[in-house]
């Protein structure tokens, strides 16, 4: 299966638009962002899970990287509220459940194949520091490596920011607006742009929060070989 897999095209999706498609576990639905792959696939989605509902016990072999976006995710590490941002690298393993529901960004596949490194962030109560070079953003830094950095970007209204991404970028909206090119980004509209661009994005009335990864775009091929591989 192949969802926008043309990763040298700019790609908007407004996923609160898109229908749920469900998944091989009952009460747990997916509206694919980006997909290369079958069941087992390089890709982004975002996943809801139903009051109750749960996944069997799996190992993750490429990695799992989420954001809880509403309710509150479960599994036998704990409980990750709204706000949660989770990484569990490659073959570490759980099992998923939400006994409230919750909705989630989720990517898979798309860790380096050596890293281990968990972690379990609460970011609606860490802090931000000013964006250097830019008036009226402030960034909450999540995860950096050698390949990759994610963070969260907080606009005042109207504040603008120009973002050379020479190896290609994503953003979710996760509150606000954002004027990116042409479109208007809103609540859980997602943006992928390809290595060698440039974002150009202007808040809205309300400010925006926005989700952005930077970096993982240059090594897309090699995630798409070590699915294939699996």
């Amino acid at each position: 299966m192949k969802i926008a897999a043309d990763f040298s095209q700019r790609v908007v999706v407004h996923s609160d638009s898109l229908e749920w498609i469900e998944s091989p576990m009952p009460g747990v639905h997916r509206r694919p962002l980006d997909r290369v792959g079958a069941e087992v696939a390089r890709a982004t989605t975002i996943v809801r899970y139903a009051p109750g509902s749960e996944f069997s016990p799996h190992v993750h072999t490429g990695g799992e990287e989420f954001i809880v976006l509403d309710g509150v995710f479960q599994d036998e590490h704990g409980s990750f509220p709204a706000g949660s941002y989770i990484r569990n690298p490659p073959q570490s393993k759980h099992q998923p459940s939400s006994e409230m529901g919750c909705v989630m960004l989720v990517k898979l596949w798309q860790f380096q194949p050596d890293d281990r490194t968990h972690v379990r962030l609460q970011t609606n109560f860490m802090g931000s520091v000013s964006l250097e070079g830019f008036k009226g953003i402030h960034i909450t830094p999540l995860y950096k490596d050698p390949i990759e950095e994610v963070s969260l970007l907080h606009f005042e209204p109207g504040a603008e920011i120009t973002l050379d991404v020479a190896k290609g970028a994503e953003l979710l909206v996760l509150s606000g607006s954002l004027d990116e090119q042409t479109d208007t980004l809103t609540k859980h509209s997602w943006l992928r742009v390809p290595v060698n661009s440039e974002i150009n994005a202007k808040a809205g009335k309300e400010g925006a929060k926005v989700w952005l990864k930077t970096g993982h775009l240059i090594d897309v091929e090699n995630q798409i070989i070590r699915v294939q591989n699996a």
